[in-house]
């Protein structure tokens, strides 16, 4: 609504979901066409600029980041999801891929908005990523019908315990070639080194810390450092998004990285996650439960590592820069399922404001941005 200053006012409410944290808001509340809803999502988050000093965004593609809920557009889910990635230093916006740690966060603010109704004492979310195509279901635990953000559960990452939401995803598919195994094979080599490709949730470049000539626990800002290092994985990713049917992926953040090792703190492995042209603070829940999942394909790179002893009915445990993120696997009648318990939190609510112009500006070209959970 304009505000008769130069200023057009949108509702919307600050979350964290999981180790990110995004603006979310409805889908009636923005623009239908695309492109000129992603001109106000630049505006509203305060793009391009490293402090993003001129929106709400936190300055860090962790805190970047955007939610766009709505009703179903699909049968069998409750409600639409649309994630956006605002980019930091350029005008742009990525919807390529989706963000499973704010996907935490997207019940309880259908809830919150009345875009569903609460059960009890659990409410199954069915949620459809517009981004991908996948639904996935969130169980939240609202007794008395209202969801009570408290709770004892506290991720690797975070200050404060929350209660726990559990995400299912099913045979999730991708924004490419749906298969576990795109190219059909456990493990190959591309220019020298030997990978896994595997798409379950997002489709993940998984390599091995030792063909890499590192250790594997290095910290993220030891990665960041090394451009040389990211030089020699992107050639490699390159190639991996062709073999996996991506095409050109340079302008792409998919395929993801997944560098593994072994694990040094009693989990099934090590990961550091790069997204791709930068380490992850800690881990993606997508790129979680991929690794989890190629873990259950007898000679992959993670299965090598960790050793399951029923690959169909399993924890897997990742270790990465701020702790462990677990991911339980199961089977039915040839169905992979792969669950992770998240926390969400309700920031603010309220109302952004943004510069009427950006409505009125030609509308320019969408470009693909680096993306992150």
């Amino acid at each position: 609504m304009a505000d008769g200053r130069g200023l057009v006012s949108l509702p919307c409410t600050m979350m964290r979901g999981g180790t990110s944290r995004g603006v979310f808001f409805r889908s009636a509340d923005l623009p239908d066409d695309p492109a000129r809803r992603d001109q106000v999502l630049i505006a509203a988050l305060g793009a391009p600029h490293p402090l993003q000093v001129d929106g709400i965004g936190g300055g860090h593609p962790l805190t970047s980041k955007v939610a766009i809920v709505g009703p179903p557009s699909v049968p069998n889910a409750d409600v639409d999801y649309l994630f956006a990635q605002v980019n930091v230093d350029r005008a742009s916006v990525d919807t390529s891929p989706t963000c499973g740690n704010l996907l935490a966060a997207v019940g309880p603010f259908a809830l919150e908005t009345g875009l569903i109704r609460a059960d009890a004492p659990v409410t199954a979310v069915h949620v459809h990523h517009v981004n991908t195509g996948a639904i996935s279901t969130a169980l939240l635990p609202t007794p008395g019908r209202v969801f009570d953000y408290a709770g004892d559960c506290l991720l690797p990452g975070l200050s404060h315990p929350a209660a726990p939401i559990r995400l299912s995803f099913e045979d999730a598919p991708t924004t490419g070639e749906a298969r576990l195994l795109p190219t059909g094979l456990s493990r190959e080599i591309i220019h020298g080194v030997e990978v896994t490709l595997a798409a379950y949730a997002v489709p993940v470049m998984i390599v091995g810390a030792d063909g890499l000539g590192i250790a594997g626990d290095e910290t993220p800002a030891d990665l960041n450092s090394r451009p040389d290092l990211f030089k020699r994985i992107e050639a490699l990713r390159l190639e991996a998004g062709r073999r996996m049917g991506l095409g050109d992926v340079s302008g792409s953040v998919t395929p993801k990285v997944a560098i593994v090792s072994p694990a040094r703190n009693g989990g099934s492995l090590t990961s550091r996650y790069l997204m791709p042209w930068k380490a992850h603070s800690s881990h993606a829940v997508t790129g979680a439960l991929c690794l989890a999942a190629a873990a259950t394909v007898e000679g992959s790179l993670p299965a090598a590592l960790a050793g399951l002893a029923d690959p169909h009915g399993a924890m897997v445990h990742i270790e990465h820069p701020e702790g462990t993120l677990s991911v339980e696997l199961s089977t039915d009648d040839g169905v992979l399922r792969g669950s992770i318990v998240r926390t969400a939190r309700k920031l603010f609510v309220g109302e952004v404001f943004v510069p009427a112009q950006v409505f009125a500006a030609p509308v320019a070209e969408r470009e693909l941005v680096e993306a992150a959970e």
